[in-house]
């Protein structure tokens, strides 16, 4: 059905206005969604953290009591003598220095030494002492989800009652032994009435129970854990016993102490250990939040006003709505008004129009628009260009597309080879720093007294890591990431190195034999290049010979009939002979052309044998391939050969006493690697700082410290990497030795005025590293010997 101009404006406004309001409310909506989704995260985060720092805190604690129960002095109990409490008490002060709240041993009718200051060693329990639940001193105590025990939940045969209470001068209070490490709720202290919490250790001598070692915790002390974290004001922060009372608490601190949490909360807390919940704080407001429960049983919990989340969005999408309204009618009254302006002109060029059709000669008039006016004047040139323009149109509209679909592919390529590349840098450097980790630690290993008898696996190890490290490089190479280094190698000893990666690539179920003719000269090319062809080939006859038989690597000189359509010169030959299906021969002569494959889809690219004669071709040689179907596969590279000897490899060793006592600063992201470097570097009589990225490592160096080199990582989170830290320290400190290590970072490819160690580096590239930073002396060997 046809449009009017009119209608088309219209319904142009609206496909444009609606979808942008759509989009907007969409957009809107979304943004507020991943708001609360973080801060539900984040609430789980802070909440995880703090459940984790209470645990540490009572384990602490509890490994207090535990320690002192321990003590030589406790043998002879219950019967102590004055001299053996006193000891007692002073090594409870001693342990307890930093912390309030104090310790105190019981029987089951005395107490025989506190750290109160007005309770002397050996008190009596007086008649009239009892505590709140009519037991001498007991204490009252709700087990809730059960007073935990230390490392584990009290047994449920404990009573509550069971637990210590800590004692006063003329109030002290004791109960019935326990058998079992509790840690018991927050009570008030039946002396003082001060709240506080218990945590009892039995004495045990010969399997028998003896006494009780208490110690106490006081609100104060949690509520200064609270208070370090800085919450906002509007946050809601607790920390709970086991039985659900407030212990400590953001905000009012203290003050909250001993009040039980909601119904609805308890119930949530008896049923799950951690949990994203919504309810009605003590001060009324409705929140949401999140809980932990740590293994000792106490709960920190962490939430924040419904408002918080619900707040602010009906004000984000009310402008948006109203904005996109006042847009569609305004839109709506341009188009009808532009409408009008644009359909009489367009009726005049109808009629000329229709005189051109009609062959009548076309008078061009003035229709009020300029437009118009121009189309009028090319309709009356259009009659006669139109019959020699159409052909002309074709040709050219049949180029465009054949341009713009090669364009097409060669963009796809450009993006998939890029997304490879970015792809393969990133793991090769996650990569190299799990191998960096495993080696460091595998040489620690070798630095301690039982080394010799770890030296096959720590060997195998090494070995592990040195293949690891090839497979790293490989995945760089294939993703452009890796530079063309032409060395002169021996085929010997080349394909030697190659021969255990190529034995992988092939599979278990394949054999392969390596022939070097003893005569076989030298050649010149890139190591990494020679090892992906190699690899390629590989992988061709592993498929044509679906995983099994036997594979045949020769090199020899070649023969002079063999090197006759590659030029004057003298060459080597290498033939990678499979027994496979073999290759047509009709498909043979494209076997080396770019994106051929008789693969699969999704099997095969077609780039491999191309990169193999690629290579061939630019080392000044040729690949060629002889097949017969039924009957395997032969590859031939004919490489030039070489008049020039491989270079030696010298191997430089650095006294391992040149570190000893230097400051190193080290940067590393890697928490495993950072604390594995550390340790090897301390190994090496090292004074190791660490950080865990370029702000930590400014403030260390700012903080007054010496340090005679820095260690850096190339690679980190933050907006400053590796390079640019160094130069900000060298910029503070000109001419601080530093040495960069990094799994995979453009310094290794391109120019950088610092040393840069590839990751995994050996302890000996690394001494010797941090040595020529720092001016040392090293001694080189290889090349001489």
């Amino acid at each position: 059905m046809p449009l009017s101009i009119r209608t088309r404006l219209l319904l142009l406004v609206v496909s444009v206005m609606v979808p942008s309001m759509l989009a907007a409310l969409w957009l809107s909506w979304q943004t507020w969604q991943d708001e609360q989704k973080a801060l539900v995260r984040h609430l789980q985060d802070n909440t995880r953290a703090l459940s984790m720092v209470v645990d540490k805190e009572l384990s602490q604690r509890a490994g207090i009591a535990r320690m002192l129960s321990l003590s030589q002095t406790l043998d002879k109990g219950p019967a102590l003598s004055p001299e053996d409490l006193a000891t007692l008490q002073l090594q409870s002060r001693r342990a307890l220095q930093g912390m309030a709240g104090w310790v105190e041993l019981t029987t089951a009718d005395q107490v025989l030494m506190s750290t109160r200051e007005t309770t002397p060693p050996g008190a009596a329990l007086s008649p009239g002492q009892a505590g709140p639940s009519g037991q001498p001193g007991a204490i009252g105590m709700q087990r809730g989800n059960g007073g935990a025990s230390v490392g584990s939940a009290a047994p449920r045969g404990v009573a509550a009652s069971a637990i210590a209470a800590g004692a006063g001068s003329a109030g002290s209070t004791v109960q019935p032994l326990v058998d079992k490490p509790v840690i018991g709720g927050l009570e008030p202290d039946p002396v003082t009435g001060q709240l506080r919490a218990v945590i009892v250790q039995p004495v045990e001598r010969n399997g028998r129970v003896l006494m009780n070692l208490s110690m106490t915790l006081l609100p104060q002390e949690l509520q200064q854990i609270i208070d370090a974290q800085k919450m906002p004001d509007d946050w809601t922060a607790t920390i709970m016993d086991a039985a659900g009372t407030v212990v400590a608490r953001h905000p009012g601190g203290t003050s909250h102490a001993g009040r039980r949490a909601t119904q609805d909360l308890q119930q949530r807390m008896m049923e799950h250990r951690e949990s994203v919940f919504e309810s009605v704080s003590l001060d009324g407001t409705p929140v949401i939040g999140f809980f932990s429960t740590s293994p000792q049983g106490w709960t920190f919990l962490t939430a924040v006003p419904r408002q918080t989340l619900l707040g602010g969005r009906t004000q984000a999408l009310r402008p948006i709505v109203l904005g996109s309204l006042v847009l569609i009618l305004g839109g709506f009254g341009g188009a009808l008004w532009i409408s009008r302006r644009i359909s009489r002109p367009i009726h005049q060029l109808t009629d000329i129009a229709n005189k051109l059709r009609a062959g009548e000669p076309v008078q061009a008039g003035p229709t009020g628009m300029a437009e118009c006016d121009e189309v009028a004047l090319a309709l009356e040139d259009a009659s006669a260009a139109i019959r020699q323009g159409r052909g002309e149109l074709e040709r050219r509209v049949n180029e465009a597309i054949i341009r713009t679909r090669e364009a097409e592919q060669r963009s796809s390529r450009t993006q998939r080879t890029a997304a490879l590349g970015r792809l393969t840098g990133g793991v090769a450097h996650d990569f190299n720093n799990l191998l960096g980790v495993i080696s460091n630690s595998a040489h620690l290993i070798q630095r301690s007294p039982h080394a010799e008898s770890l030296a096959m696996p720590v060997g195998a190890i090494m070995r592990s890591v040195e293949v690891g490290s090839r497979l790293t490089q490989h995945l760089l190479r294939v993703s452009g990431r890796q530079p063309v280094r032409p060395q002169v190698l021996d085929m010997a000893t080349a394909l030697g190195e190659m021969k255990e990666l190529l034995a992988t690539v092939l599979g278990k179920r394949m054999q392969l034999r390596l022939l070097v003719a003893p005569d076989t000269r030298t050649i010149q090319v890139d190591a990494a290049e020679l090892e992906l062809a190699m690899i390629n080939i590989a992988l061709n006859a592993r498929d044509a010979t679906n995983g099994m038989g036997d594979i045949l690597l020769e090199a020899r000189n070649a023969e002079p009939y063999e090197r006759q359509d590659v030029g004057p010169g003298d060459f080597v030959v290498i033939t990678f002979t499979d027994k496979g299906s073999g290759i047509p021969e009709d498909v043979q002569a494209r076997v080396f052309e770019p994106f051929f494959t008789t693969k699969d889809v999704g099997k095969g690219t077609g780039l491999g044998l191309s990169q193999v004669l690629g290579f061939c071709v630019q080392a000044g040689g040729t690949a060629r391939i002889a097949s017969q179907p039924g009957h395997g596969t032969t590859v031939t590279l004919l490489l030039p050969a070489s008049t020039s000897a491989p270079a030696a490899r010298p191997e430089v060793v650095t006294d391992p006493g040149a570190l000893a006592g230097a400051s190193v600063l080290l940067v590393e992201d890697n928490e495993e690697l950072n604390r594995v470097t550390a340790s090897l570097l301390r190994s090496l009589s090292c004074q190791v700082t660490t950080a865990a990225n370029a702000e930590e490592a400014l403030k260390q160096f700012g903080s007054g410290a010496a340090f005679d080199v820095v260690l850096s990582d190339v690679v980190m989170p933050g907006g400053m990497d590796g390079q640019a830290l160094v130069r900000e320290l060298r910029r503070r400190r000109p001419g601080l030795p530093v040495v960069l290590i990094s799994g995979y970072s453009e310094a290794l490819t391109a120019e950088s005025s610092f040393p840069v160690l590839r990751k995994p580096a050996s302890p000996a590239q690394l001494l010797d590293a941090l040595a020529r930073a720092m001016g040392k002396t090293a001694t080189a060997r290889g090349a001489a010997d």
